[in-house]
């Protein structure tokens, strides 16, 4: 994976329309769904286990935040035979944080099924617990949850769903 790529995720809330005039502590937890919601759908799209193919892949995200579901969101990506070779890097968060140390992740892959859990403490603590399920060549499902907190006031938690579905090789 390009260091670009690892970038999109904390870019994602930053140029979000969401991020405008929001309180610091409504805005850190739109933050945190908004970083958990790029990295399912970023990491979704960077797939590959035993039997998945590399090509177009639509991926659909739903997040719910607070109890609140947004509408599901689409996104197309092309993964190429590079970018798939390993899908416990590809689909587990990269710890960049400000003000914040993250313990070493505890992460575990049997081929199908991928699980992590990261833990941050400082400015924003934080949790992330995200396990996927790479159920056939063409299909995968798979879970981001998180939780936080601001100077021991908790923040609004987030699920995040995604499935992606193979659509064919990629365009030439």
């Amino acid at each position: 994976m390009r260091t670009s790529d690892r970038d999109w995720a904390g870019r994602f809330f930053l140029y979000s329309p969401f991020a405008i005039r929001t309180s610091l502590s409504h805005r850190a937890a739109l933050s945190i769904a908004g970083i958990a919601v790029a990295i399912l759908a970023f990491s979704a799209a960077l797939a590959l286990a035993d039997g998945i193919e590399a090509g177009l892949w639509r991926i659909t995200t739903i997040a719910v935040t607070g109890g609140m579901a947004g509408p599901p969101r689409q996104s197309s990506k092309c993964l190429t035979a590079a970018q798939v070779k390993d899908l416990a890097a590809t689909f587990s968060p990269i710890a960049s944080t400000i003000n914040s140390t993250c313990e070493p992740m505890a992460r575990s892959f049997d081929g199908k099924k991928l699980t992590w859990h990261l833990v941050c403490k400082g400015q924003l603590d934080m949790e992330l617990n995200g396990a996927f399920d790479f159920d056939n060549p063409h299909h995968y499902t798979g879970t981001v949850e998180s939780a936080a907190s601001m100077a021991g006031q908790p923040m609004p938690g987030s699920k995040n769903t995604v499935e992606g579905e193979w659509v064919s090789a990629c365009p030439q």
